[in-house]
């Protein structure tokens, strides 16, 4: 074959390349293109104003001319309640993957198991989950009431015949009643993750083990945990998350107070930026909640998640 015949081979075959690439990747395009659109529309945009506004002490009425340049950033950083904001996400982080998280783990282990009743107890754990936040924070609320609630009901029981406390009231107790509710709320969708990972695990390896004399704990620490460990990474992730976004289930609860102790981090931007008009500041509290979501996100997807 002559180089001339050779050249006019390829020649063909990096046309039909492009042909077949164009006829992939267009129809790919096109779909894209409307997700894409969405999501610069409603994400993209919002943000880089969030960014620009945060450089300005502005009311949200008209446009914003007051350039105050880092101000605000310097405002939030000497402001308490922000770090105590911070600091009762943080908390609350800690107690989801401490006490939330195992919790869900071994109910996962214990409803992914062939027993009697295993489909209604796995709906009760989950409805919590189901029910709206804001629905959730009232309920709660109520129950949480130092005179007609279910604390009060408690507090008759073994109380010494003084009143029930409030704790929604009570700066010592108020963050305790949301981690509780936190946990109670959301321990259910993290059990489902978990019983979803454990079905997905092979049912010959558990066999294969048995007949291999492991015990059922053998079994447990040896093959389903550690077999599990990306789904609970993936459950680390959202619990994280959703942790530095609470907003609707504390505004119901407790608004952030009292004496603003139990503010999250949005409710804080909500309270003092949105509520008092300051859409400057609230912009760059924004702006510090993005940054801290967005390093958290990176930096665990990065180190924790990369083989998943």
């Amino acid at each position: 074959m002559t180089a001339a015949a050779l050249s006019h081979d390829h020649a063909a075959v990096r046309r039909r390349r492009r042909t077949t690439l164009r006829t992939q990747v267009a129809p790919v395009v096109l779909m894209l293109v409307p997700a894409l659109a969405l999501f610069t529309i409603f994400v993209i945009l919002p943000m880089g104003e969030a960014g620009f506004y945060s450089l300005f002490k502005w009311n949200g009425y008209g446009s914003p001319e007051d350039f105050v340049g880092l101000r605000n950033f310097e405002l939030l950083l000497r402001n308490r309640t922000f770090w105590s904001a911070l600091s009762n996400t943080g908390l609350i982080i800690a107690v989801s993957v401490a006490i939330q998280l195992p919790l869900a783990l071994a109910m996962a282990l214990l409803l992914a198991e062939k027993l009697r009743g295993r489909v209604a107890f796995r709906m009760v754990f989950f409805l919590p989950y189901i029910l709206a936040e804001v629905a959730t924070g009232l309920i709660w609320q109520f129950l949480y009431d130092g005179r007609y609630g279910a604390v009060a009901l408690i507090w008759s029981w073994f109380g010494a015949g003084s009143d029930a406390p409030f704790v929604l009231a009570d700066r010592t107790l108020a963050m305790a009643a949301v981690l509780v509710l936190v946990v109670w709320k959301y321990f259910g969708f993290h059990m489902m993750i978990y019983i979803a990972g454990l079905q997905s695990i092979p049912s010959e390896i558990i066999d294969a083990a048995r007949i291999d004399g492991a015990t059922p704990w053998q079994i447990v620490r040896r093959i389903k945990i550690p077999m599990l460990f990306p789904t609970i990474r993936l459950s680390v992730f959202f619990s994280v998350v959703g942790a530095l976004q609470l907003f609707d289930m504390v505004m119901a609860l407790t608004r952030g107070g009292p004496s603003n102790a139990t503010h999250s981090l949005v409710t804080y931007l909500y309270t003092f930026g949105q509520m008092r008009m300051e859409i400057g500041f609230g912009s760059a509290v924004g702006v510090v909640l993005f940054l801290i979501c967005v390093t958290f996100s990176i930096v665990y997807r990065r180190t924790l998640m990369r083989g998943d």
